[in-house]
């Protein structure tokens, strides 16, 4: 026996069952790619929550699991981040919005991509039907019809006074999903709807400035994610101007918005490490079916009540999954 073989044989005799055990692992790759900057908290929070429920499946990173990880805001950026992250040839991307997953669907049309945040998966092309995806795209929608009369429900009954209700959100960003039915939904609560479509910062002050002008008139914040990259301006304008305004979040209720109700984002992406879970292991995403919203919260700023002179209903506080104080 030649020098070599027998050292080979030797190692096997001694350590057989650890080096075929690390062999034999699959080291899976999973790419993330965020429409919003690395440092972001909302965003960590997120991703916190999903690396725990892929390590609760077994997928350990630095282990059997590489993550590569992309930030993107503004469409130069989501264009490169997905050519970037498409040339890595990941197992599995993991895409949040619309604008990002549009990027990803541009680069590739078979690398695996598990969606969240995206308000109309058919409309904008990702997705067959919601119970047969059909192509290398499924996930998660944040779409619930059901939310547009409920937003202004409550909205009408923390604030009796508001009887026009403006629409926030950015045209290039929004899949507007809600239009029907916040317009179907207006009347029945007593309430003028209008659109109020903002680009930049500089627009969505004067915006706001120009909704402050009249009395009567509240805010509605659409789920979009240029209104998540400027949250902190968005909360601090209505404070300023007094506008009783609802949200789609609730880390905008933790910032000072008056009141929010919407999904559990926290959950969305728990559950998108289970579908990760199941590509990595081998299921196609095209069986996998998008699932919409399940788990739904609704948050009282109690503080910011107060300071726009308003008595939260007994309804609500009963209702509210957190009063904020």
């Amino acid at each position: 026996m030649r020098r070599r073989e027998f050292i080979v044989a030797v190692a096997a005799v001694i350590c057989p069952i650890p080096i075929l055990a690390r062999d034999a692992e699959r080291i899976g790759r999973v790419g993330v790619l965020m429409p919003s900057s690395e440092n972001d908290p909302e965003t960590r929070h997120r991703l916190d929550a999903f690396r725990q429920a892929l390590m609760a499946l077994g997928w350990t990173e630095g282990r059997n699991v590489v993550l590569d990880y992309r930030w993107a805001i503004g469409e130069p950026a989501r264009a490169q981040a997905a050519k970037e992250l498409i040339a890595l040839k990941p197992d599995v991307i993991i895409a949040a919005s619309t604008p990002i997953v549009a990027a990803l669907q541009r680069e590739s049309r078979t690398t695996p991509i598990v969606f969240t945040q995206v308000g109309d998966p058919i409309g904008s092309g990702f997705a067959a039907t919601f119970s047969h995806p059909g192509g290398n795209f499924t996930g998660f929608t944040n779409y619930e019809p059901s939310m547009a009369t409920k937003w202004l429900q409550i909205l009408k009954e923390m604030s009796p006074a508001t009887s026009s209700v403006g629409a926030l959100f950015n045209p290039p960003t929004h899949s507007g999903q809600y239009w029907h039915a916040l317009e179907d939904a207006a009347p029945s609560v007593g309430i003028v709807f209008k659109r109020i479509p903002v680009q930049d910062a500089a627009e969505l002050e004067r915006a706001m400035d120009e909704l402050a002008r009249e009395p009567g008139n509240g805010l509605l914040v659409l789920p979009d994610i240029f209104v998540f990259n400027n949250r902190a301006l968005i909360v601090s304008l209505a404070a300023r101007h007094r506008l009783p305004t609802i949200y789609p979040f609730r880390y905008f209720a933790e910032l000072g918005g008056l009141i929010a109700y919407g999904i559990d984002n926290i959950e969305m992406y728990r559950r998108a490490a289970a579908y990760a879970d199941r590509i990595l292991r081998g299921t196609s995403p095209s069986s996998l079916p998008v699932e919409a919203p399940t788990k739904f919260e609704l948050i009282v700023n109690r503080k910011t009540a107060k300071a726009l002179g308003l008595e939260i209903p007994a309804t609500l506080l009963a209702s509210a999954d957190e009063v904020i104080e």
